[in-house]
C-alpha cells in the first residue's frame, strides 16, 4: 500500500497552513526587528517609566513615615489608629479614580498626553505631603499622588507596548515595574538620612524631570493612526526604529489593524470572546495581583519588621528589601523574552507561597500577640534584648516574597495587560483593569491593620498563600503564552481562537 493509501480520508489541511502562515510571519518580523535602531525607542520608554518611578516612590511613602510621626512632637500631626490605616491606604483609592480618568484620557488625549497629565497631581500631592500642618494635608496628598499612579498605571504600559516590537517588548514591558521598584527602593534609602517632610519634598524631582523629557518624544503610531494622523504615525515610526529601516511596512501592518478596531467598543460586542476573554483575563490577573498582598506589605514593611522584631533595625531592613525587589526585576526583564511568561508566572506563585506560608507560620508560632498587635508603635532599643538569629526569618520570608513577586506577578501582569487587550478596547479596558485591581489594593490595605489588630500578623499572610495558590490555577488554564509574539499575532489568536498563532 502507497504512502498516498495511508493518508487519512479527512485530513485537516487548514491546520497546517495556518501554522506555516504563524511561521512565516514570526521569521519576518525576527529579520526586520535586526535592522531596527532601538536608541530612541529606549529613551521614549525611559522618559515614560520616570511616572512609574514617582508611582513606586508615592506607594511605599508611609513605611518609613508611620515610625517618624509617632515620635513627632507636634499634636496636630498625631495619627489616630484609624487615620493611619486611611494614611497607608487611601493611596490606593487615588489610584482608582487614576484608573477611571485614564478610561477617558487614554483614547481623548493619546498616552502620551495622558501620561504628562500625571504630572499635575504628583506634583501637587508631593507639595502638601511635605508641607502638611494637618492631617487632612497628609491624606489628601495621598489621594493625588495615588490619582497621578493609576494615570500611569493604565497609561504608561500600553504606551510601551505600541512604540516598542516584539523582539523587546517583554523586557520593555517589564520596566514600568522595574522603575516603579527603583522608586521605592530611593524612598527607603533616603528614609534613612532624610526628614520625612523632605522626602517629600524630593519626590518632585522624577516628576518634573518626566514632564521635560516626554515633550520631545512622539506619541504612540497606533493612536495617531486610529486618530487619522497617518502622516505624523510614519514620522512617530521612522523617529522610533530609524529612517533607514523598513519601518513603512510595520505601518501597514498596524494599520491593518487598526482599521479592523476603529470604532468604540459596544456592550453587544462584549459578548464576543475576542473581546471579553482577554478583559477577563486582565481583570483577574491584577485582581490576583493585588490579593496576593503586595501593596499592605509594602506600605506597612517597616512597621512589619519593627513588631517582628528583626535583628536589624526596620528601615535597614525594607532598604534591603527594596535592593533584592530591584535585582529580581532586573532578572525577570532579561528572563521575560527568553523563559516566557507563563513559566515565570508559576515561578512567581511558588515562591511567594512559600514565603507567606513561612512568614505566617513564624508569627503563629513565635512572635508575641500582646505586643505585636499594633504594627506602628516604634520598635524597641536593639541593645536592650537578647539577640536570637531565628528573628532573622521574617526578612528571609519578606526577601523571598519580594523576590517571587518582582520575578512574575509584578512586572508580567502590567505587560500581558498591554499585550492581550485588542486595541479597540485598550484604552477603556486598561482603566477598567486598573481601576478593578486598586479598588482591591484599597480595601485590602484598608483592612490590613484591623486584621492585624483582631487576629494578629500571620491571618492575613496565611490569606495570601491561598490567593497565592489560585494564582497557579488561574496561570495553568486561563493565561496565554505571548512570549515573542506581534500585538497582531496575540490579537488573531483571540479572535480565531488558532493557537498556531502563539504556540
Amino acid at each position: 500500500m502507497s504512502n498516498m493509501d495511508n493518508k487519512p480520508l479527512l485530513s485537516d489541511p487548514e491546520k497546517s497552513n495556518y501554522q506555516s502562515v504563524g511561521k512565516a510571519l514570526r521569521e519576518a518580523e525576527k529579520r526586520y526587528i535586526k535592522t531596527l535602531d532601538n536608541r530612541r525607542m529606549f529613551l521614549a520608554a525611559f522618559s515614560a517609566v520616570l511616572g512609574n518611578f514617582s508611582f513606586g516612590y508615592g506607594l511605599v511613602y508611609p513605611s518609613p513615615v508611620l515610625p517618624a510621626l509617632e515620635g513627632d512632637v507636634d499634636p496636630v500631626l498625631h495619627l489616630t489608629d484609624a487615620e493611619k490605616s486611611w494614611f497607608g491606604s487611601v493611596f490606593a483609592l487615588g489610584c482608582c479614580v487614576g484608573g477611571i480618568s485614564s478610561m477617558v484620557l487614554n483614547d481623548r488625549l493619546g498616552r502620551k498626553l495622558s501620561i504628562m497629565f500625571s504630572a499635575f497631581p504628583a506634583a501637587v500631592g508631593f507639595l502638601l505631603m511635605g508641607s502638611a500642618q494637618h492631617v487632612s494635608m497628609l491624606l489628601l496628598g495621598r489621594i493625588l499622588t495615588g490619582l497621578a499612579g493609576g494615570l500611569t498605571s493604565s497609561s504608561i504600559p500600553v504606551y510601551i507596548s505600541e512604540i516598542s516590537h516584539a523582539g523587546v517588548r517583554g523586557a520593555l514591558g517589564a520596566c514600568p515595574q522595574l522603575m516603579a521598584v527603583c522608586g521605592a527602593l530611593v524612598l527607603y534609602a533616603l528614609g534613612l538620612i532624610l526628614p520625612w517632610r523632605w522626602l517629600a519634598i524630593a519626590g518632585e524631582v522624577p516628576v518634573f524631570l518626566m514632564l521635560f523629557l516626554l515633550c520631545f518624544m512622539p506619541d504612540s503610531p497606533r493612536f495617531l493612526i486610529s486618530k487619522g494622523k497617518d502622516d505624523k504615525a510614519i514620522q512617530a515610526l521612522a523617529w522610533l526604529r530609524g529612517p533607514n529601516t523598513a519601518y513603512r511596512g510595520e505601518f501597514q501592518r498596524i494599520k491593518e489593524s487598526v482599521l479592523k478596531a476603529n470604532s468604540s467598543l459596544t456592550c453587544s460586542e462584549l459578548s464576543d470572546p475576542y473581546y471579553y476573554k482577554p478583559i477577563l483575563i486582565s481583570v483577574f490577573m491584577r485582581c490576583l495581583q493585588q490579593l496576593s498582598g503586595i501593596n499592605p506589605i509594602l506600605t506597612y514593611l517597616e512597621p512589619i519588621f519593627n513588631k517582628t522584631k528583626v535583628i536589624l533595625r526596620g528601615g535597614y531592613d525594607a532598604a534591603l528589601v527594596g535592593l533584592v525587589r530591584l535585582v529580581s526585576v532586573l532578572v525577570a526583564a532579561l528572563a521575560m523574552d527568553k523563559a516566557g511568561r507563563k513559566i515565570l508566572l508559576f515561578t512567581s506563585s511558588a515562591l511567594m507561597l512559600v514565603s507567606s506560608l513561612s512568614m505566617g507560620l513564624y508569627v503563629h508560632f513565635t512572635v508575641d500577640v500582646n505586643n505585636s498587635t499594633n504594627l506602628t508603635m516604634t520598635t524597641s532599643d536593639p541593645h536592650t534584648h537578647h539577640v536570637n538569629y531565628l528573628e532573622i526569618i521574617p526578612l528571609v520570608c519578606i526577601m523571598l516574597y519580594i523576590l517571587g513577586y518582582a520575578f512574575g506577578w509584578g512586572p508580567i501582569t502590567w505587560l500581558l495587560m498591554s499585550e492581550i487587550l485588542p486595541l479597540k478596547a485598550r484604552g477603556t479596558a486598561s482603566g477598567l483593569c486598573v481601576m478593578v485591581s486598586w479598588i482591591t489594593g484599597f480595601v485590602l490595605t484598608e483592612a490590613f491593620l484591623p486584621v492585624v489588630n483582631a487576629f494578629n500578623l500571620e491571618t492575613p499572610f496565611f490569606f495570601f498563600t491561598i490567593i497565592c495558590v489560585c494564582g497557579i490555577i488561574f496561570t495553568h488554564y486561563f493565561v496565554p503564552e505571548t512570549k515573542g509574539r506581534t500585538l497582531e499575532q496575540i490579537e488573531s489568536y483571540f479572535r480565531t481562537g488558532r493557537r498556531s498563532f502563539i504556540k
